[in-house]
């Protein structure tokens, strides 16, 4: 047995633990149920949950999450209109966050679908420095696409 100091008690009864938590007005809680014989501890259980909350908590304020933010183009997308499509993706990219390049074919354009790939790589070309393909272009339907994430440092 362990008192709330963290000074060994040694061996005792359970009747004799459950007293001695009781006297200091503490709990009695088995820390280490395998060994032998099981070790416990006398201590305030409510402020040991609370504190282990508080803790949960910083450590998921601390956590990064990463999002997938999606970025759309056209196989006929202008070259002003493209540089400010890939304007967004970088700064996408720096925040951290990964980028879904899409193509959207309507019509005729479904029979040329290199162009989509030119778009894309294009895009690539203009975004090497900051991102990495994490998925090669897939075309699925109308659309074509490919995710981007950042470079790890």
């Amino acid at each position: 047995m362990i008192d709330d100091e963290g000074g060994q008690l040694g061996i005792l009864s359970i009747a004799a633990a459950l007293a001695a938590a009781a006297e200091q007005g503490l709990d009695l809680v088995e820390v280490s149920p395998g060994a032998q014989p099981p070790v416990c501890r006398i201590m305030d259980y409510g402020k040991y949950k609370y504190q282990q909350a508080k803790r949960a908590s910083e450590a998921k304020k601390k956590q990064v999450r990463v999002e997938l933010k999606e970025v759309k183009m056209r196989p006929k997308t202008d070259e002003h209109d493209f540089q400010f499509k890939v304007k967004h993706a970088r700064r996408f990219l720096e925040e951290g966050n990964k980028v879904k390049l899409t193509i959207m074919f309507r019509g005729r354009e479904n029979a040329h679908p290199e162009r989509g790939m030119l778009q894309l790589e294009k895009a690539v070309e203009a975004l090497k420095d900051i991102g990495q393909v994490e998925s090669r272009p897939n075309k699925m339907g109308r659309f074509m696409s490919m995710v981007l994430g950042p470079i790890k440092k």
